[in-house]
């Protein structure tokens, strides 16, 4: 505490500080009535004693207690004043009314909010009609001025998931791209009716909420049903659309079973039909137990299984699992012998309807079994044994096989071969028929198993089973094992067509991408199969054939292969009469007709729909300006599904492809690579994206699903997992964009949605970075659309200028290469990078002095620039992220051509070719490593924001050197450096630290005062450590003696340049170390300062006590006044520590103080910003701040040396 002195009345204190902070060393308090001014000091100025001191505070104390009136009541407690509640934001509400343009007039929002962003913009385009297309322009457009696209529907099933996104994504991306080149762009949006899968979850729903089946209900009463269930997905589905962005024509919306998709399917039906290439046979299928319905081969999956595993399987009990995997054995007695043939098979249940057992014609051990028959041991049934070169494998199993040719593809062919009889056991539920005998009718099939297994066991028969490694059918509609039935079915002949299509793509007229999917195209269709078209559902087109049968003959089986003859296509029932008669020879009115209860496998109509919409059978106009389209984007999974079927349709019945391109984009499952399922809670609406959702409204959904319980329990688990906090709000820009940059990598999309969150932030960092420049594009440059022109003959136009131009250029000329190669991984790249790196992180900060300068032309040349980056910046990114694109765009100052950027010109590399500039990319390339070398070392050394150290830039040519001279203001703006010199060949000043850019050039920092040079030593000393090995090993190799004559010379060219590399590194690294040891030796050290200490006041007088001061001496003067000065600036604090450092060793000690110093100078710098802290002292605006840092690190040095 200061001593007091004799001096006037002080003038009353301010107002006390309302921090708990002391205020050390305050003006005396003002003398009140009856009391001495200044009570601590006698009149004259002699010094109190201790003692004196203590009785006249105490006095002082006293006199204000009997002042005090109050002084005895109880003080009054201090209300507590509640926290400050944050009010939350208040939920976004859209005013603008539905199709028109929203109010660009009100202020900019201080942050991007997607759901204000996006709000009104799609009601908008489509009342403007920007997303229609002119048909007096396509008819006239050239091939490469025309893009028309048909979209994949998307099943009425339910809502969209983020597959559907991504396609979205993807095909959106492409269409307004297209359009915004001024090409004549149409994209034709659907929904498809899903026969399976549609009427499966009608049927589920049904179940789950009346407990009725479609049965209960009657065909037509459960139709409308499946109506009300598609126009309310429908409807959802168009709004996620739009929600998503796409800039779909939707008066040109379709529906797989709207009029004019039926009419093409019937007369598709028809004409295949009358060429022979539809037909009715009775055939082995797949046949689904559980859906009763027959399923392509292409809807069946595998499940690979290495040994015993048991399954649940739908239809049975559910609290059962059934063994697969396993080769069972059991013995037929032979024929009027005592010996029994044992055969081995994995599906034991066909064995009801085996109709012979088939052994190799060369195999010893049956030889005496030839033409000899065995007992079937449940019916009695006489089975003869065949011989079968071509199913047998001898050393498979016993070598002895039984045939099932009614449920077995392989048995079926050689029932076929041998003239077998077809017993079909298995109904159409999957439950054993009469066929299979009292015993076990009515039994599930794998039920059945079980208890034929017993009661084999208990003949004798049983043989015991062993692990069987094979793949299982199961139907993907279901999950139910697929069961091989033999049953009378509608099929194309597909070989032609596989053909033509196969030709199409070897002759590069079709083209398919990426090319390795062609393999796939091939080895499908090189093994081609007949296609079953029928299905036995109600939902979905009903098959247009009809049997006749004339009035009054005996019945005619409609099912029996003798009568195929019968059956009739026709556009209509009276076309199928009129042709049923005349082939019949009888009268239209004496034909009866019945027309196929059964519907066409979904991907008939779906394989109709590029000509289809365009109103084919019709020869249309619409047919001729429209068709072929242009490009057929999906998913990689329904390749053969849909794309090969709109190939062959197309080209059957058009005669023309349907697409000259298919482009195939990756599939997207979850974070850990599983593929999306209800069951695992990890599908996601898009919309639960782009709004955001909560935890529990996301169980809600899974509850108000068909999920059964047990699923429903386990998808909550995983929703719990997986979602924790939600899904955070991302905005439909940020989804689309996220997904699209995923499409970099290979293979399948392993979504995380915390990377959504990133690409959010990246609209917030659009919005902030284009807010911030909008203040300043104003006054001083006019914007419009020929700036573009004009801008490089500017009287003044910086380097700065001339890279973000050249950046822009190559940027533009990135986003097309990329876009016309569907790179879409690249061009969300370099859009990135552009607007982050380039705008954002380079030339948005080295303007903003410029801005705030007083060149005018300067700052008029660097406002167009950035006008021109912001509008040719959005409309670059615009088709990937339309909403906040529009919203921008919208609000940038100036006159553009277009009312809106969706029908702006997209940017072409061509036009602004004069802007490419790769010197002026290369400067800055430069420049940016130096910037971030600078950092690096203020960073290494802890140096304050506030700290603007000189810098110096050692270069070894006059070419660098004058280039960065150029530039030094961006590099001292971005670096926050002070004063950069430049110096050609010369030796820094001593105290600077080093970082060595490359072999020419070289940044020193000058940290005297700032520093602990010891530390620095250190560093550089290990750095050499590190270097020489490289170096030693190079001097090495380059010695031996036979290098010049086994070493190319390009590789000794190569070693000759790294050694000179390293050796200048080294030296120069030498340079600096010898320095540093020069200065640690000389004492000027000083330890890293994370900011700016402060000075010391007034001097205090001097005691008589002196400490040892550096190097063993004693403190002179003025280091024991400066000591006493840090004492007085912190008080108690410096006194405990002062304290404490007499008792520890001299680690310690350098480690302690410098924390303590640590903390005392961040006080410094919260003190000279203004702000309040705990150890407020005086300082005075003209300090210079590397005098105070080099009197605190006095201070602390002199502490040190306690």
């Amino acid at each position: 505490m200061e001593k007091a002195k004799t001096t006037a009345p002080a003038a009353a204190p301010p107002a006390a500080p309302t921090t708990t902070a002391k205020v050390v060393a305050a003006p005396a308090a003002a003398p009140t009535t009856g009391a001495a001014p200044n009570a601590a000091a006698p009149e004259g100025g002699e010094k109190l004693s201790k003692k004196a001191m203590k009785k006249a505070e105490k006095g002082k104390l006293k006199e204000k207690k009997e002042k005090d009136p109050n002084r005895w009541a109880p003080k009054e407690k201090k209300e507590v004043k509640p926290a400050k509640e944050v009010a939350p934001e208040p939920a976004f509400v859209n005013l603008t009314p539905v199709g028109e343009k929203k109010d660009m007039t009100k202020e900019m929002a201080a942050g991007y909010q997607p759901v204000a962003v996006e709000a009104a913009w799609q009601a908008w385009w489509e009342k403007e009609g920007f997303f229609q297309c002119d048909d007096a322009k396509i008819k006239n457009a050239p091939k490469d001025k025309r893009f028309v696209m048909v979209i994949p529907p998307p099943n009425v099933t339910g809502s969209l998931h983020l597959g559907h996104a991504l396609t979205v994504a993807v095909q959106d991306t492409l269409t307004r791209w297209h359009r915004m080149l001024g090409h004549a762009t149409l994209w034709v949006p659907g929904t498809d009716h899903a026969g399976i899968a549609t009427q499966s979850v009608v049927e589920k729903r049904l179940m789950k909420d009346e407990s009725k089946s479609r049965h209960d209900l009657g065909r037509e009463a459960f139709l409308e049903r499946v109506w009300d269930w598609k126009n309310e997905y429908e409807s959802r589905i168009h709004h996620q659309f739009r929600k998503v962005g796409c800039s779909v024509d939707w008066d040109r919306a379709y529906f797989s079973m709207d009029d004019r998709c039926t009419r093409a399917t019937i007369a598709a039906f028809n004409k295949l039909f009358e060429e022979g290439l539809i037909y009715r046979a009775t055939r082995m299928i797949n046949w689904s137990c559980k859906l009763k319905t027959a399923i392509s081969d292409i809807e069946v999956d595998y499940l690979d299984l290495e040994g015993r595993t048991k399954l649940a399987v739908p239809g049975h009990n559910p609290d059962r699992k059934y063994e697969f995997g396993v080769l069972t054995s059991f013995a037929y007695p032979v024929e009027n012998s005592k010996e029994q043939l044992i055969v081995a098979t994995t599906r034991l249940e066909t064995m009801l309807g085996d109709s012979a057992v088939a052994i190799h014609p060369e195999d010893p051990r049956y030889k005496h079994l030839h033409g000899k028959s065995v007992v079937h041991p449940f019916n009695g049934r006489r089975i003869p044994i065949i011989c079968d070169a071509e199913l047998v494998d001898m050393s498979f199993g016993t070598g002895a096989v039984k045939i099932t040719p009614a449920h077995d593809p392989n048995d079926y062919e050689c029932g076929k071969r041998h003239g077998l009889e077809f017993i079909t056991v298995i109904d159409d539920d999957g439950k054993i028929n009469p066929n299979g005998g009292k015993q076990f009718e009515g039994m599930m099939r794998y039920d059945a198993r079980v208890a034929m297994e017993k009661a084999l066991a208990e003949k004798g028969l049983f043989h015991g089973k062993v692990d069987n490694k094979m793949r299982l059918g199961i139907c993907s509609r279901s999950g139910d094992i697929v069961e091989p039935l033999v049953k009378p079915q509608w099929f194309v002949n597909c070989q032609q067509m596989a053909d033509d299509a196969m030709a199409a793509v070897r002759n590069k007229e079709l083209t398919i991408l990426p090319e390795h999917h062609e393999k796939t195209w091939f080895r499908w269709l090189e093994n081609i199969r007949d296609w079953c078209i029928s299905r036995q559902l109600w939902w979905g087109h009903r098959i247009p054939a009809y049997f006749a049968t004339i009035r009054g003959e005996p019945y005619v089986d409609p099912n029996s292969e003798s009568n195929v003859n019968r059956w009739f296509a026709g556009l209509s029932e009276a076309d199928a009469r009129t042709k049923a008669a005349k082939k019949l020879g009888v009268k239209e009115s004496e034909i009866e007709l019945k027309q196929d209860e059964d519907v066409l496998d979904t991907w008939v109509s779906a394989g109709l729909f590029p000509f289809a919409v365009f109103g084919w059978p019709d020869n249309s106009q619409e047919m001729l300006d429209y068709y072929p389209t242009d490009l057929l984007e999906t998913g990689y999974d329904i390749l053969f599904f849909w794309v090969v079927r709109m190939v062959f349709m197309g080209q059957k019945l058009t005669g023309k492809l349907p697409f000259h391109t298919v482009y195939l984009h990756s599939i997207v499952r979850d974070k850990y690579g599983r593929k999306m399922s209800k069951s695992l809670g990890n599908v996601v609406d898009p919309l639960e994206v782009i709004a955001g959702c909560t935890l529990q409204t996301l169980l809600e959904k899974l509850e108000s699903g068909n999920l059964p319980p047990k699923e429903v329990e386990k998808a909550k688990k995983g929703q719990m997992a997986d979602f924790p906090q939600g899904i955070p709000e991302c905005g439909a820009d940020a989804l689309r964009f996220g997904l699209l940059a995923y499409q970099q990598q290979v293979g399948d999309i392993n979504l995380d949605i915390q990377r959504l969150v990133g690409y959010r932030n990246f609209c917030n960092k659009l919005w902030n970075a284009t807010r911030f420049a909008m203040s300043h594009l104003e006054g001083g440059a006019t914007f419009h659309d020929g700036l573009a022109k004009t801008v490089l003959s500017n009287k003044v136009i910086s380097p700065r200028d001339r890279f973000i131009l050249s950046r822009l250029y190559n940027t533009v000329a990135a986003a097309n290469t990329a876009l016309k190669t569907y790179a879409f991984g690249e061009v969300t790249t370099a859009l990135y990078n552009f607007w982050l790196y380039d705008v954002c992180d380079v030339y948005l900060e080295l303007i903003k002095p410029v801005m705030t300068g007083k060149d005018a032309e300067a700052k008029k040349t660097a406002q167009e620039t950035l006008y021109l980056c912001l509008e040719m910046g959005l409309r670059l990114l615009h088709p990937i992220m339309p909403f906040v694109t529009e919203e921008l765009w919208q609000r940038l100052p100036g006159k553009r051509p277009t009312k809106s950027i969706v029908i702006a010109s997209y940017p072409e590399a061509e036009a602004h070719a004069a802007w490419a500039n790769p010197q002026a990319e290369a400067n800055m390339e430069l420049i940016k490593d130096i910037i971030h070398a600078g950092r690096s070392l203020r960073a290494e050394y802890g140096l304050a924001n506030s700290a603007r150290p000189i810098c110096y830039l050692k270069c070894a040519d006059a070419a660098i050197k004058a280039t960065i001279e150029s530039q030094v203001d961006d590099f001292g703006t971005l670096a926050k450096y002070g004063e950069t010199k430049c110096l050609l060949n010369q030796a820094p000043p001593s105290g600077c630290a080093m970082h060595v850019l490359n072999d020419k050039l070289q940044l020193h920092v000058s940290l005297t005062g700032l520093v602990d040079f010891g530390n620095e030593i250190s560093k550089l000393e290990k750095k050499l450590q590190k270097l020489m090995p490289s170096l030693t090993t190079l001097e090495k190799k380059r010695a031996r003696e036979d290098y010049i004559d086994k070493v190319p010379a390009n590789v000794r060219e190569a070693d000759a340049t790294k050694w000179s590399a390293l050796q200048k590194e080294k030296d120069a690294i030498q340079t600096v170390l010898d320095l540093n040891s020069k200065m640690d030796a000389a004492g000027l050290v000083s330890p890293p300062t994370s900011s700016v200490a402060v000075p010391p006041t007034a001097t205090p007088p001097k005691t008589s006590k002196k400490h040892t001061g550096m190097n063993g001496g004693r403190w002179t003067d003025e280091e024991h006044e400066n000591f006493l000065q840090g004492l007085n600036l912190y008080g108690r604090e410096w006194k405990r520590v002062a304290a404490k450092i007499k008792t520890r060793t001299s680690a310690q000690i350098r480690s302690h103080a410098q924390k303590y110093f640590a903390k005392i100078a961040k006080d410094a710098e919260v003190q000279s910003s203004g702000e309040r802290h705990e150890n407020p002292v005086n300082m005075s605006d003209e300090d210079d701040t590397s005098t105070i840092q080099s009197e605190a690190g006095t201070i602390i040095l002199l502490t040190l040396d306690l």
